[in-house]
């Protein structure tokens, strides 16, 4: 393959990861939404699904690319599929992120361990198609034992941590696999602060040791469903729980973290508190279909730059677009794109 396109230097755009699916690959517009095919057939359907997910977003400008979480029916249960010690038959309704809400979560019921390599056809088929930098998304560790039934560690820390050495195989072969980032979805810290700041960081870096490629953490108010917004309404008119464990993440060794900002109570200022890192700045709010205009996306990122230097600004979505509808997300990346080019010009 011929080299690599060098993203924008100032406010380079990506996404926080998953993008809608074809209506043929699976039923649109929802979570966890069933394959409409099975065996090679459905293999198949999930490699054409990544290649338009590339066309999308080249076709938009994206600075910085990703599969789109294409072959996954679950940003969690995408990488679980691939573990030993869990049992998917055995599913226990439970409350997940402090009881948000509830799901069905399979049970980890031995010593876990990777069958065999997770996402290394997504990663490989994507690298091949695309010479622009390369994104792909794991679930954190600490999502990950808030998303499963415990029945043989019963202990959330070694929970965490044994999946953090499972993510840490992974990660390691999409690095060698061509990937230029490798990001961690940690929702649940947003929940869970105090652990977060403590052994959230740690098993986040059990889980890059040794990576040769760029690391980020993304931490939001998640997808843009009902019971997600029931919860951002209640959380009053100033969302101060980044500050939590800003600081303990600024002293961490991920380069960069992804942050929730456009039509969120988040105060600018926090960000400062991630000092030395790159900061993937929310700039399109993905529980809403209404198209944001270059001139308000610009906005949020001069408003960013208030408090983080304009080189390390990278212009992203909140969180993922998974149960958009594909046309909306087609225009919201358009202006994402357009946004951030904006932002450029201003910035002189």
């Amino acid at each position: 393959m011929s080299a690599k396109v060098t993203a924008t230097s100032l406010f380079p755009t990506t996404t926080a990861g998953s993008l809608p699916k074809p209506s043929w690959l699976a039923a649109p517009n929802r979570l966890w939404a069933p394959w409409r095919l099975e065996g090679e057939e459905l293999a198949a359907a999930k490699d054409d699904a990544i290649l338009l997910a590339l066309k999308l977003q080249e076709d938009a400008g994206i600075d910085i690319v990703g599969d789109g979480e294409q072959s996954r029916q679950h940003f969690v249960h995408g990488f679980l599929e691939a573990v030993d010690g869990i049992d998917f038959d055995r599913r226990v309704e439970m409350g997940i992120r402090a009881n948000r809400y509830k799901a069905m979560c399979p049970t980890v019921v031995g010593e876990l361990r990777l069958r065999s390599r997770v996402h290394a056809r997504e990663a490989r088929l994507a690298r091949a198609h695309t010479r622009r930098q390369l994104k792909f998304t794991l679930p954190g560790p600490m999502t990950i034992a808030d998303t499963v039934a415990d029945a043989h560690y019963r202990d959330r820390v070694k929970l965490a941590t044994a999946f953090a050495a499972l993510l840490n195989e992974e990660a390691r072969g999409l690095a060698a696999d061509g990937v230029d980032v490798i990001q961690f979805d940690e929702p649940a810290f947003n929940v869970y602060m105090a652990d977060a700041a403590g052994w959230g960081i740690a098993a986040l870096h059990r889980a890059i040791e040794g990576l040769t490629c760029k690391s980020a953490v993304h931490i939001c108010y998640g997808y843009g469903i009902a019971a997600n917004i029931e919860w951002k309404a209640a959380l009053g008119p100033e969302w101060r729980q980044y500050e939590k464990f800003f600081p303990a993440l600024a002293r961490s060794r991920i380069d960069q973290v992804s942050v929730e900002c456009i039509n969120s109570h988040v105060p600018m200022s926090l960000l400062e508190l991630l000092d030395g890192k790159d900061v993937l700045v929310g700039v399109i709010d993905v529980a809403t279909d209404r198209v944001e205009t270059p001139a308000e996306i610009a906005a949020v990122l001069a408003r960013a730059a208030g408090h983080v230097p304009k080189d390390k600004i990278i212009a992203c979505t909140n969180c993922g677009m998974a149960p958009m509808r594909r046309e909306v997300a087609a225009k919201k990346l358009a202006a994402l794109v357009q946004g951030a080019a904006l932002a450029r010009r201003e910035a002189g």
